[in-house]
């Protein structure tokens, strides 16, 4: 994974954990970093617009990241009942946002899955800074005293 990494052919996305050992320790995330060539050699029987669209917005924090003199880091979030937060975005010693992709939220058990996560990240990360990326859904919700943005894929990119 290392050589891959170091030729600009995946990036390693790792956890985010205020304890070194249990970030070491925990599985990664890995992005390509192109995505036609990610289409060209993996093997599957429908297109994955999802994790495509996760992959997308992966490769464009990174390149904000490099570019804005706000330097902030990029780690993703579980915990032990399986709930997952896909972008954690930190600032110094700050949570500043929480991310979630998701292509579509019309199916109800989807929608609650990706909210419960990113309510019960946010209560622990201390982030009121929530939004989700869908592939074409737009608005805002609220939920207790969180307020989640939702803002469709195309649009995110341009901002």
């Amino acid at each position: 994974m290392e050589y891959l990494s170091s030729s600009f052919l995946i990036s390693i996305l790792e956890k985010f954990s205020y304890k070194l050992k249990q970030k070491i320790i925990a599985p990664k995330k890995v992005y390509g970093i192109d995505a036609g060539l990610i289409n060209a050699i993996t093997f599957q029987f429908s297109e994955n617009i999802g994790r495509l669209m996760e992959n997308i917005v992966f490769l464009e924090l990174l390149r904000r990241r490099s570019y804005f003199d706000d330097y902030f880091e990029v780690y993703y979030w579980n915990d032990y009942y399986g709930r997952e937060v896909d972008f954690v975005l930190k600032k110094g010693r700050v949570i500043s946002q929480l991310i979630q992709v998701c292509r579509d939220l019309s199916f109800i058990q989807t929608k609650e899955r990706e909210l419960k996560s990113l309510i019960k990240a946010s209560d622990e990360l201390d982030c009121s800074n929530l939004l989700v990326i869908t592939y074409d859904y737009e608005g805002e919700e609220k939920i207790g005293r969180k307020n989640i943005k939702f803002i469709s894929l195309w649009k995110w990119l341009l901002q």
